[in-house]
């Protein structure tokens, strides 16, 4: 395909960003932190992640036509602000989603070994079950957990099988929250957690956040846990990113800097679907395929199988949250530098796959654990 000679302005933390926009035009890489109006001069195209706000004070006085944020979430974006001036705009639901579900389920069985319980044996609250929330419920379910829903939005459409978020709090043992950021409408999840119901969560739960920081009061949740230092927490997210309250940090099990979709599969298939978008607004065939762009990734992780491993032995053979966890409490050390050590740990995370780029070669599983695997994600042959 020959180049349209477009200006493409990006996060220089977009992966695949040559191999699906190159040929399309020339592509400058910024910083998507410090990303503002003057570099958007003779921009017609701009590529962002979570990190930066796209509104009138970005855009006003530019040439460019079409947005894209290669993230699920859209509270960065002023969509009708973008609609009302007649910019293109797609984000990437879904993208990452995956990475996330696999995320929750690494800390989930890492607390579980170090507390001798199976999640088989807990109530897991799911809050928000849009893509991530779907996954995530998808593979529990197939492990045979027993969970709770809630979604107001969707129980509002009419559909079944959700409850309060009040009852969830109450009965249980795990909850996950993977709401979107909503400061209006019918439901919305800014402090969703706070100070009047995070009384109602069970003595001995786990509280793990990996959508956005501000669904949880992060002052108030410091404040509660001094005094309810019986609950797990599992945060990935924090209020005022990339600035985070040391005081909460010391108080988690595992802190990581906002990184729980970031396996370079969900990154790449991130800035694929914002190529396909881009092509289908310019009447463009799109001619590179996402299979395409994930072969050329890198190596697939191995893992030789001895015989006798656990799910968690597996599982975190992929993943293990540990070095995210010291790396991101090693980054509080000096206050004055922590919000720029936050966002070098994000450009510079090393390579994760998914599950399902695994291949697990040597000793065959047990059909018990080939079924956990499976139900998990991993692809068996």
């Amino acid at each position: 395909m020959k180049s349209t000679g477009l200006n493409i302005v990006a996060d220089e933390n977009i992966p695949a960003l040559e191999r699906l926009f190159g040929h399309l035009g020339e592509i400058r890489k910024l910083p998507g932190r410090t990303i503002q109006n003057s570099d958007l001069q003779h921009a017609d195209l701009l590529l962002v992640r979570s990190v930066t706000r796209v509104d009138q004070t970005l855009l006003e006085d530019t040439p460019v036509r079409f947005v894209g944020t290669a993230t699920i979430g859209t509270d960065h974006i002023d969509t009708d602000w973008l609609k009302r001036n007649n910019i293109g705009f797609s984000s990437a639901p879904g993208c990452n989603a995956d990475a996330v579900a696999e995320y929750v389920i690494s800390n989930l069985l890492l607390v579980a070994g170090e507390n001798d319980f199976r999640l088989t044996d807990k109530v897991v609250g799911i809050v928000g079950v849009g893509n991530v929330g779907r996954r995530l419920q998808q593979r529990l379910a197939k492990l045979g957990v027993k969970l709770l829903l809630n979604d107001p939005p969707r129980a509002d459409a009419g559909e079944k099988g959700f409850v309060a978020l009040s009852q969830l709090l109450q009965q249980a043992d795990i909850i996950c929250l993977h709401t979107p950021l909503t400061k209006s409408g019918s439901h919305p999840s800014f402090h969703l957690l706070n100070e009047d119901n995070l009384d109602l969560i069970k003595p001995g739960a786990i509280l793990l956040n990996a959508g956005r920081g501000p669904v949880i009061d992060n002052k108030a949740l410091l404040d509660w846990h001094c005094k309810r230092n019986d609950v797990t927490l599992l945060l990935d997210v924090w209020e005022a990113e990339p600035v985070v309250d040391a005081h909460l940090a010391q108080r988690v099990r595992i802190g990581t800097p906002h990184i729980a979709g970031y396996s370079l599969d969900g990154k790449i298939r991130g800035t694929w679907m914002l190529y396909r978008a881009f092509c289908l607004q310019q009447n463009i065939v799109p001619q590179i395929e996402l299979s395409d762009c994930l072969a050329e990734a890198g190596p697939e992780p191995e893992v030789q199988l001895q015989g006798g491993e656990t799910l968690t032995d597996i599982v975190h053979a992929i993943y293990q949250p540990e070095a995210d966890f010291k790396h991101f409490m090693d980054s509080l050390v000096d206050a004055e530098s922590q919000p720029l050590a936050f966002d070098l740990l994000r450009k510079n995370y090393p390579v994760r796959r998914e599950f399902v780029a695994a291949k697990l070669s040597g000793a065959k599983p047990s059909a018990e654990l080939a079924e956990q695997l499976s139900a998990v994600g991993f692809c068996l042959d």
